[in-house]
């Protein structure tokens, strides 16, 4: 199986999100993809299967579980595909919910996804958990149903920058939701806005950078912001950044830069 190696939301090599892409040709059973992205062994693999010129099936999966969306290993799969089918500058995904997914490649380098728009509902944060990321106070606690992600604004990015969670105590003070998003205004001239990831319940402890966590996220700081194109700065260790335009009442786009790092054969 052709199996590679991604960074995504980079132009540099490892830094970004890394991803796995499996090439397929045939659907795999789920434990065997479970199995695979344990092996792997970053926060997603990603499995495509080509069911005619320039439309896949898409399937994703942390090392713990599968992950219905995901928007770095998507980007990741989308460079693979357009860099073996050079013609191609259209294609389409079909992930595990019948979701379609547009990606189209641009001139510049960069790919461009069409997501859905998801909003986010007035959400109970427990001092325990904020008490496990190092959190005194936040300005607003969101939950977004679709991907059940909490989203914490906090005032200050530094202080963002700055987390060092307790990630063990932070799997204890929840047993619900699939991950926490902790977001701020930039202090940076040309990013509008910060955020990290975080999810021991479901992937790693950190996830360097999200895509999928911007299907709310870009909403949210839209309506803040005033504004439907907005760039955004992941601010984990590896760092990633990505460009969002809301396009309709319930669909958006993310563009970004992948970089392929490793091509090999992965054998069954």
């Amino acid at each position: 199986m052709k199996t590679y190696i991604v960074n995504s939301f980079t132009n540099e090599p490892f830094k970004g999100n890394p991803a796995g892409v499996c090439i397929t040709t045939e659907e795999l059973e789920a434990d065997i993809m479970l199995s695979i992205a344990k092996e792997l062994g970053h926060s997603e693999t990603t499995f495509v299967f080509q069911q005619n010129e320039n439309e896949f099936l898409i399937r994703f999966f942390s090392p713990k579980m599968e992950i219905p969306l995901c928007g770095h290993a998507s980007l990741a799969a989308s460079k693979v595909i357009f860099e073996q089918n050079q013609s191609l500058n259209i294609i389409q995904f079909t992930n595990i919910q019948n979701l379609k997914l547009k990606i189209e490649k641009n001139d510049d380098n960069t790919i461009q996804m069409e997501f859905p728009k998801y909003a986010t509902i007035p959400f109970t944060v427990s001092n325990n958990l904020l008490s496990a990321l190092g959190i005194k106070e936040v300005i607003n606690c969101v939950y977004n149903e679709e991907t059940k992600i909490m989203l914490l604004h906090i005032k200050d990015c530094i202080v963002l920058q700055n987390l060092t969670p307790n990630f063990e105590a932070l799997y204890k003070s929840h047993d619900s939701i699939n991950g926490v998003l902790v977001t701020a205004l930039s202090n940076k001239s040309d990013f509008d806005f910060e955020s990290r990831y975080f999810w021991p319940w479901s992937g790693t402890n950190e996830d360097p950078v999200t895509g999928a966590t911007h299907t709310f996220l870009a909403p949210y700081w839209g309506a803040i912001l005033g504004k439907t194109k907005m760039k955004s700065f992941q601010c984990s260790k590896r760092t990633g950044f990505l460009e969002v335009n809301l396009l309709a009442e319930d669909k958006m786009s993310i563009k970004g830069c992948a970089k392929i790092i490793l091509e090999g054969k992965l054998k069954l």
